[in-house]
């Protein structure tokens, strides 16, 4: 969410200071926000979709497959769940009457969770991915277009430029405070990183304007 956030937040931004550096109209400005807005939460979603559907497809599968293992070679499967234990430093026997035990609860959801590393009650959600990263996209790209909106002509970029820098320093630390990390390097970072995309745009859109 964070990452989408910093994501919506940039890449408007970059839009907007780029047109407005090209001494565009506020309506031009604004519709270039609005466009850019719309089509990155909707790439978003749609990239987030399918990347998520392929993971979602090929835990399926994984999970069909562990099926007809335990239907067809049960004794292979229980071995392969012994040895699993004995790598974690069980002993021989032990392991065995874990694996067998454990077999005769939950057969499938032990396998699927000691082999494979999965669950069938928390499979990847293609829809849930998609919104989120729409969502998020569309909360940070919204921080530079309501800067950009109310500000007047003459003040409009530089309000533009501190809105993104407060909210860059906002999402650095939400960033730095989920991840258990000291927020100076991560703020910096995105701050930094920030700046520098804004100011390319905004030559770019500079030399285009002068050039038309």
């Amino acid at each position: 969410m964070v990452l989408g956030a910093n994501d919506g937040l940039i890449s408007t931004a970059c839009l907007i200071l780029g047109v407005a550096a090209a001494n565009a109209t506020r309506s031009a400005i604004l519709t270039a926000g609005m466009a850019g807005l719309v089509a990155g939460a909707a790439a978003m979603a749609l990239g987030e979709y399918v990347s998520v559907s392929s993971q979602r497809d090929s835990e399926e599968a994984d999970i069909a497959k562990e099926r007809w293992e335990l239907d067809n070679v049960p004794d292979r499967e229980l071995s392969e769940l012994a040895a699993i234990y004995r790598a974690k430093g069980l002993s021989e026997e032990l392991a065995r009457r874990v694996a067998i035990e454990l077999t005769e609860a939950d057969a499938l959801g032990v396998h699927l969770a000691d082999e494979l590393g999965i669950s069938e009650t928390a499979l990847a959600r293609p829809v849930q991915a998609a919104v989120g990263s729409a969502g998020s996209f569309a909360l940070g790209a919204t921080a530079p277009l309501v800067a950009a909106a109310f500000a007047t002509g003459a003040t409009r970029i530089a309000t533009t430029i501190t809105v993104v820098v407060v909210a860059l320093v906002a999402l650095g630390t939400a960033g730095a405070a989920f991840g258990g990390a000291r927020p100076t390097r991560p703020v910096l970072r995105v701050v930094v990183g920030g700046l520098i995309a804004m100011a390319f745009t905004m030559t770019v859109g500079w030399l285009f304007g002068a050039a038309v």
